[in-house]
């Protein structure tokens, strides 16, 4: 149980002032700062946090909202920590209640580990899907395949812009219009000069995070990410819908090998929207 004094601290809105602490809290737990990360769902989500009165945060989470501006149709949580001394008191779980009743009617997703997925069970939230971690120097070999791609432009947006929404099943403008300055890749696959996919390699830390991967069959995914991991020195990081076993397979071949499996859970939907078989993966898995 919380002690009365900590149950008492207030939960209030993050901004982009915060991000140095909420990369700090990441830090307390182990996971890489990530401010880069930090800095795109706070200017594109809504964070909520708990000040420490020694200074810093005690927890915190982001929100990310998708569809119309003033009755959003999905909203991604990610990002829930809690500071280490303040663990196991029942602060994840009182920020989670917060959020969940702060969202109201809109339907909920996010990406649970292990280790968090009992309290969100408790939520109310359930599986619904699972999603891949792979990481490592991808290294071309054998035929790949033959899909045109090329650097994205200014002029490629709108194109883009719909093809999300009709793969992703809502309007996440705001976050994708936000790529060509969070990314340092973001390319486009064409096919009879129209936009068929297009995905973003973006840095975290020392690996490049593929995603989001939005691709007409996975044919155009593989294009994608060799398009992607020619570009870069670094590691490749990417969450791949499990569904997709042949391009798993393939991404393992090519030198990219599991780390983690993470349960996709929703609240208030029994799956999610859009289309799956066109969904790779997710920008991150903070943001869906």
């Amino acid at each position: 149980m919380p002690t009365p004094s900590l149950a008492a601290l207030p939960i209030r809105r993050l901004t982009l002032r915060d991000l140095v602490s909420c990369a700090d809290l990441s830090e307390n737990r182990g996971w890489p700062r990530e401010e880069h990360k930090w800095g795109l769902l706070l200017a594109a989500g809504k964070g909520y946090g708990i000040d420490d009165p020694d200074g810093g945060l005690v927890a915190a989470c982001v929100i990310t909202e998708y569809g119309p501006l003033e009755r959003p149709d999905l909203a991604a949580i990610g990002m829930v920590l809690v500071a280490e001394r303040h663990a196991r008191r029942g602060v994840g779980r009182r920020l989670m209640h917060h959020v969940v009743s702060a969202m109201g009617t809109t339907p909920l997703t996010l990406h649970a580990t292990p280790h968090g997925r009992p309290l969100y069970e408790e939520l109310g939230f359930k599986v619904t899907g699972r999603a891949e971690m792979l990481r490592g120097h991808f290294t071309p070999g054998g035929t790949e395949p033959e899909v045109t791609t090329r650097a994205a432009t200014a002029e490629d947006l709108a194109a883009m812009l719909r093809l999300d929404a009709e793969v992703f099943g809502s309007d996440r403008t705001h976050v994708i219009t936000r790529l060509p300055a969070f990314a340092d890749q973001l390319r486009v696959a064409e096919a009879g000069g129209r936009l068929i996919g297009y995905a973003a390699a973006w840095p975290n830390m020392d690996t490049h995070v593929v995603g989001p991967l939005i691709a007409r069959d996975t044919a155009t995914a593989k294009a994608l990410i060799t398009s992607l991991a020619a570009r870069t020195d670094r590691p490749l990081r990417t969450d791949i819908d499990v569904r997709h076993e042949e391009l798993l397979a393939w991404a393992k071949e090519r030198g990219l090998a599991s780390v983690a499996f993470n349960a996709v859970m929703t609240y208030g939907i029994t799956e999610l929207p859009g289309d799956w078989r066109r969904r790779f993966a997710p920008v991150t898995v903070a943001a869906g």
